[in-house]
């Protein structure tokens, strides 16, 4: 359409929604899990059972939980920007695991997918000329 053939101008910009708006929901679901303790950093651990890895759950709990926080906060700035999309596509996978082992179906698990495919297609493509990391 040509009223919107200019847009392609404004594709910085567009990232950049994307970071601030995904960034916040990350921080939002993630400093709960972060400030809920041991026991809150243990069962959300133990979901690394559906890939394998029996060990440790409390730290694994706890550094997804640090991820989506602090992973959030480094997204909407976009600093470390590829890291941090590689770590938050790990833990998206892990919870897509979990939906899928605990039988909720691709119904329970498309939200992980989603944000999967998101930070998959990020990782490629870059934060955008506004951000920390800019060349």
């Amino acid at each position: 359409m040509a009223m919107f053939s200019g847009m392609g101008n404004y594709k910085n910009f567009g990232l950049l929604i994307i970071r601030v708006g995904l960034g916040l929901m990350f921080i939002y679901h993630g400093y709960s899990k972060l400030g809920g303790g041991v026991k809150t950093w243990e069962e959300l651990g133990s979901t690394t059972k559906y890939v394998g890895i029996h060990f440790w759950p409390v730290v694994w709990g706890l550094l997804s939980a640090a991820v989506e926080t602090f992973g959030g906060f480094l997204l909407i700035i976009g600093l470390a920007f590829r890291p941090v999309c590689l770590l938050l596509l790990i833990n998206l996978i892990v919870a897509t695991a979990m939906h899928l082992g605990k039988g909720d179906g691709l119904e329970g698990a498309a939200h992980a997918i989603e944000d999967a495919v998101v930070f998959a297609g990020l990782f490629f493509v870059g934060p955008g000329r506004n951000s920390v990391d800019k060349k």
